[in-house]
């Protein structure tokens, strides 16, 4: 019976299981990448992971798309003047369990055993929004320009 129990938990979780996070265009999904261009040189990229991935992945992802938007412009560099972060690193899948026993009177004894599941749907989502500029030439010294070819050879896919 507790094997059977174990098999129907496992089963739910995968189940509840979101699309894995990979570099892809979001297209209706809810994991990838978005932008938007708001000036005929700046641009609000937007990407989205699931639990799978941390913080530092998703920006460096939204990065990669920020330098491949700059190199298709006809850009050298792309200066960063907007990054906002929004979710969180929950784990979805919570388990908890008890365990308690009573002595009565008569030698009356009684144990019991708790296991409790979690599933949080909304845990692990991640967001990073970069607003970029594409720019052309030499790049300045400021720690928030990004030279758009070294960031595509560096950078995850």
């Amino acid at each position: 019976m507790r094997s059977l129990i174990c098999l129907i938990a496992l089963a739910s979780v995968a189940a509840c299981a979101s699309t894995p996070t990979a570099y892809q265009p979001m297209a209706g999904g809810d994991r990838g990448y978005s932008e938007m261009r708001i000036e005929q040189d700046r641009y609000r990229i937007r990407f989205a992971a699931g639990s799978d991935a941390s913080f530092q992945l998703a920006e460096d992802y939204a990065l990669r798309r920020a330098a491949e938007i700059t190199l298709r412009d006809g850009g050298d560099w792309f200066l960063v003047v907007g990054r906002a972060r929004d979710g969180n690193d929950r784990d979805p899948v919570g388990v908890g369990g008890s365990v308690g026993q009573t002595w009565g009177s008569g030698g009356f004894r009684a144990s019991g055993v708790g296991i409790g599941l979690r599933f949080d749907g909304s845990a692990g989502e991640k967001e990073v929004m970069l607003e970029i500029v594409v720019r052309s030439g030499e790049r300045p010294q400021d720690p928030q320009a990004y030279d758009a070819r070294a960031i595509l050879d560096f950078a995850p896919r």
